[in-house]
Parts: C-alpha cells; sequence; structure tokens
C-alpha cells in the first residue's frame, strides 16, 4: 500500500501547503511518494526529494505541465492511479480543481478536506461551517483526499533522501489553454503561510480605515487578512478573506479587530494558536472562541497597541 501525494509548486519551489499534505499521507500507512508534474521543475523535486518520510519522487517534466492546468495533471494522475491506495491533495485552490476530476475518472467518493486520519479507510473532517466533525470511512479501492493544512503539521522539509524518478509525461489534454495570470504583489507574509495575522471586519468601516492596521502588522511582521463582510464592502481584496468561502489559516497569533464573529469567519481561523479580538460589543461572538479580548473603540485600541510596541 502507498500513498500518492500531487505537490502544488510553481516549478521552482513548493508550496507550504505540500509539507502538510505530505504529514497525512504518512499517517495513512505505507510508502508516500510525491509527484511533480511541471516544466524544468528540477529544483522544485529536488526540495520534494528533501522532505522527510517521502520515499520517492516521481516526476513529470513537460511544456503544458508548466502553469498546472487540472485538465492535464488530473490525467497524468490517472496515468499512476492504479499503483496507490491513496491519492492526497492539499485542500486549495490547486487540489481542488485537481483531485474531484481524478475522482469522477476513477468512479470513487472524494473525501475532502481532512483534519485527522484514524485509519487508512476512516479519516474526519469538518462539516456545517466547522461547528461538528464527521467520521467519515471509505470502502472504495483508492481514497482520493484533499487535505486541510491547518489539521497536520508540516512534514520537515530536510533530512529526507527520496529517489528521483522520471515519468513519462501524459499528452496534452488540448481541452484548455493558459491565458494568464495577475498576482496581487505584497512584502507581507502569505496569508495561509502567516505565522501572525491581523484581520479587519466590518467595524473598519472602510477601506482607508484599514490603513490603520499597517503599523500594527508592520510591526509584528504579520499578513493582513479581512472578513467577508468587508471584502463584499470592497475594503479590501477578496484574497485578503478568511473564512469558510476564504482561505483556512491557523497562525501562532490572529488578532481581529471589528470583527463581530459570524460562523463563516470563524470556520476559517479557530484554529489559531492564539486569538486576540478587538471590539466595542462586549457581546460580539468572537469572544466567545478569542484567548485575549478587548472591548473598546478600535480607533483608540489599535494606535494604543501600536505604541506599547515600540
Amino acid at each position: 500500500m502507498a500513498a500518492l501525494v500531487i505537490a502544488e509548486h510553481d516549478n521552482a519551489s513548493l508550496k507550504g501547503s505540500t509539507h502538510h499534505t505530505v504529514t497525512a499521507a504518512l499517517q495513512c500507512g505505507g510508502e508516500v511518494h510525491l509527484l511533480v508534474a511541471g516544466s524544468n521543475c528540477g529544483a522544485a523535486a529536488e526540495q520534494a526529494a528533501a522532505i522527510a518520510g517521502v520515499t520517492k519522487v516521481l516526476v513529470a517534466d513537460a511544456p503544458h505541465f508548466a502553469d498546472g492546468l487540472a485538465e492535464n495533471v488530473a490525467a497524468q494522475v490517472l496515468a499512476l492511479s492504479a499503483s496507490y491506495s491513496h491519492i492526497l491533495a492539499p485542500a486549495t485552490a490547486y487540489g481542488k480543481n485537481i483531485l474531484p476530476r481524478v475522482a469522477a475518472k476513477l468512479d470513487v467518493a472524494q473525501i475532502s478536506e481532512i483534519t485527522k486520519v484514524d485509519s487508512p479507510d476512516t479519516f474526519e473532517r469538518p462539516i456545517y461551517a466547522g461547528n461538528a466533525i464527521a467520521t467519515v470511512q471509505s470502502s472504495d479501492k483508492i481514497k482520493v483526499i484533499t487535505v486541510r493544512g491547518t489539521g497536520f503539521d508540516a512534514a520537515p522539509a530536510g533530512g529526507g533522501t527520496a529517489a528521483v524518478e522520471t515519468v513519462a509525461a501524459v499528452a496534452d489534454a488540448g481541452t484548455s489553454t493558459f491565458i494568464g495570470r495577475e498576482l496581487a504583489k505584497s512584502d507581507r507574509p502569505e496569508l495561509t503561510a502567516a505565522k501572525i495575522i491581523v484581520s479587519g471586519g466590518r467595524g473598519m468601516g472602510s477601506g482607508d480605515n484599514f490603513k490603520l492596521l499597517e503599523p500594527l502588522a508592520d510591526k509584528l511582521g504579520a499578513a493582513m487578512g479581512a472578513s467577508r463582510a468587508a471584502v463584499d464592502a470592497g475594503y479590501v481584496p477578496n484574497d485578503w478573506q478568511v473564512g469558510q468561502t476564504g482561505k483556512i489559516v491557523a497562525p501562532a497569533l490572529y488578532i481581529a479587530v471589528g470583527i463581530s464573529g459570524a460562523i463563516q469567519h470563524l470556520a476559517g481561523m479557530k484554529d489559531s494558536k492564539t486569538i486576540v479580538a478587538i471590539n466595542k460589543d462586549p457581546e460580539a461572538p468572537i469572544f466567545a472562541v478569542a484567548d485575549y479580548g478587548i472591548v473598546g473603540d478600535l480607533f483608540d485600541v489599535v494606535p494604543d497597541l501600536v505604541k506599547q510596541l515600540g
């Protein structure tokens, strides 16, 4: 029995989500192999081989894998699938785009966003915006699984000595074409990988008022996030959104400013190690999950915090 992990990467380096997925795969039992499908992706393959616990890295290198088109990567996974009992990918936009195609072609039920492995055929996953945990047992010959990174520690990036093997690349499916990509550039840490996050909500009042949070984020070296209400109001870009329909995060420190604590938002951040809430409403639901709460006007509290941090 072996598990295949689909590596998320940019051809030059692996994404952190891959390391969390490897940990989940190791808990499924048996060997763990990593598929790196890309173009000129040797550097990413070297990083994959160094991950502790990985026994083999399969490299499919072809121009049509350069941009991670789901149709092509899914076809490559299907070509290798017969050798595996488990196929796993991160529960990111990348993994969610690929694995449903694989599950459909294999005629199996995908198990989405697992947070725990109970046994090789039994897994736990959140439902109802994280308010309940479902235990799912699968009798499918091949388990197709997406992994919520916040549920698993990252596998160590060094210490591994996996063999690197080149596999025959499948032909270009020809059903999709990469046109372009527009990326938001920021000097701050990536939201899903940040150890500290400062998030604002509807209580910020406007997009300009989010600038009030920047000195605090700068002092802490934090990423900036937002609630869905703030994003829907147009205060900040949607790639800042934390929550069930945004990004799932679990930093060491999460500071929620002017966020009431709707279920949708809590589902995306309640696994944070330490939660600090700042809200003028003492009855705000966010205080129910916060480790530390400050009841007060954020426009007074945040500048005071910045001063205290020196």
